[in-house]
Formats: structure tokens, C-alpha cells, sequence
């Protein structure tokens, strides 16, 4: 249900496109004052989300992006303010308790995790959406402080698979992240949408489905809310089963 054809998903794109702000026919009637929809993407660590959320925020656009902080240090090439906020242990305790994160985390006992409230405030006043890239954990936070959420899980197409892409991408498989992994998809069930990252392209099309029929509402093009439904949970349950068998 899940695969159609290049022409089709094609297709859609450029009927979603339309619709995408900035880029609104005069003809279709446009919201004086924009909601604000939060959508919530998350996914164990290589399972593709940093490619899909890139593409999103080019393709599609209208994007408040979360950077979150972090009380860990730098990786690689990453860069304060762009990738993390990085900051010590003692500058997030007390962002905690002034009650700046939307959500927060402390991963492996370690290091610290959070969204500031500021990037929500910044997308309700510019009438953007809000786009969190956050774990299973965060997102439950979210969750139940905001009513609405948009929700979407990205799921390898297997344990083999996910392995293949640590190793490509960090020249090693962490075993920690894969057990992290196998704890992460349980937890698929309480999002609203499931893709499953075989084929990029298809991917992404979905992921910019699922933003954009949110966003328009009745005003969405049908082929973009037919590709957001047919990733609905329920939709795609018999599809996810097998995936995680491969984790046990």
C-alpha cells in the first residue's frame, strides 16, 4: 500500500507543491492568521530521519526547525548553534529550572537533552509549524503538554539494514545503539504515522505528505492526503510487524 510508482509519487509532488507556502495561487484562499502545527519526527539513530527532515525543510519550507541543547560535547564536524546548542551541565540545570524546555532528557546517564520553549514561541508568531526532531521520550512529553501534535516514526526496513547504515556512516556499529534501537520502535504505537525508510524518495514524499495535508486542511491536493493516509499507523501495521521481529 505503501509503494506506488515514480510517475505517481511525482505526481503528487507537484500537486503538493502548490500548496506549499510562499507559493499559494491567488485562486486558493489563504489563513489570515496561520496556525501553528507541531509535528514530531523521531527514529532510531541511522534509520534516515537527518536526510528526510533536510529534505522537508527545503522542499516544503514554512519550517521553525528545533535545534536542541545539549550538555555533551561537539562530534565531528558539528557546530554550536547550527547542529546543537552546546552548553554545560550547570547553564541547562538552571534552564530547567526556569522552566525553559519543552521537553528534556538525560540519555545513557550521561549528557542532557532539550527544546527550548522559545523555537515554539518563534513559530507561533511567524506562523510557521514547529519541527521537532526528538526521541521517543521527548515526544511523550510533548505530547501531553500540546494538544495536536503531528506525529511520525521512521522505521528502518530491518535490523541488517540498520546495521549496514551505522557501519557506513560511522565506520562502526555501536551494539548500544542498536539495543537502544530495538527499546526506540516499540514505542511506534503512539505515533501517528509510520514510514518505513526502504526508498528515500518515497520517504520523503510521504514525510512532505503528511506536513502538508496537516498544514492546508480540506484545502490539501486529494493525491497528498491519500499518500498521508496510507501512512497512518493502523495502515501500515501488518508492514511493521515483520520489522520488528528482526530486532528480537
Amino acid at each position: 500500500m505503501l509503494f506506488r510508482s515514480k510517475r505517481r509519487l511525482k505526481n503528487c509532488a507537484n500537486k503538493c507543491k502548490i500548496y506549499n507556502r510562499g507559493n499559494v495561487p491567488r485562486a486558493v484562499p489563504t489563513r489570515t492568521v496561520p496556525q501553528t502545527n507541531v509535528i514530531i519526527v523521531s527514529a532510531p539513530s541511522g534509520s534516515g530521519k537527518s536526510t528526510l527532515v533536510r529534505r522537508l525543510m527545503e522542499q516544503v519550507g514554512g519550517l521553525v526547525f528545533s535545534i536542541s541543547y545539549t550538555t555533551r560535547d561537539p562530534r565531528g564536524e558539528e557546530k554550536n548553534g547550527l547542529d546543537y546548542f552546546f552548553v554545560a551541565k550547570e547553564e541547562f540545570q538552571a534552564m530547567l529550572g526556569r522552566d525553559e524546555f519543552l521537553e528534556w532528557a538525560e540519555v545513557f546517564g550521561m549528557h542532557y537533552y532539550g527544546t527550548s520553549k522559545r523555537f515554539l514561541d518563534e513559530a507561533r508568531a511567524s506562523g510557521q509549524d514547529l519541527l521537532l526532531d526528538i526521541d521517543v521520550q521527548g515526544a511523550r512529553q510533548v505530547r501531553a503538554k500540546l494538544a495536536g501534535t503531528i506525529s511520525v516514526f521512521i522505521l528502518p526496513p530491518s535490523r541488517q539494514e540498520l546495521e549496514k547504515r551505522l557501519l557506513l556512516r560511522d565506520g562502526r556499529v555501536i551494539e548500544r545503539r542498536l539495543q537502544q534501537a530495538a527499546t526506540e520502535i516499540q514505542g511506534y504505537a503512539a505515533y501517528d504515522y509510520v514510514l518505513i525508510n526502504k526508498e528515500l524518495e518515497h520517504a520523503s514524499q510521504c514525510l512532505n505528505a503528511i506536513v502538508l495535508a496537516a498544514r492546508n486542511g480540506s484545502s490539501a491536493a486529494p493525491e497528498c492526503k491519500r499518500l498521508a493516509e496510507s501512512c497512518r499507523t493502523a495502515m501500515v501495521e501488518k508492514e511493521i510487524q515483520p520489522i520488528l521481529e528482526t530486532f528480537k
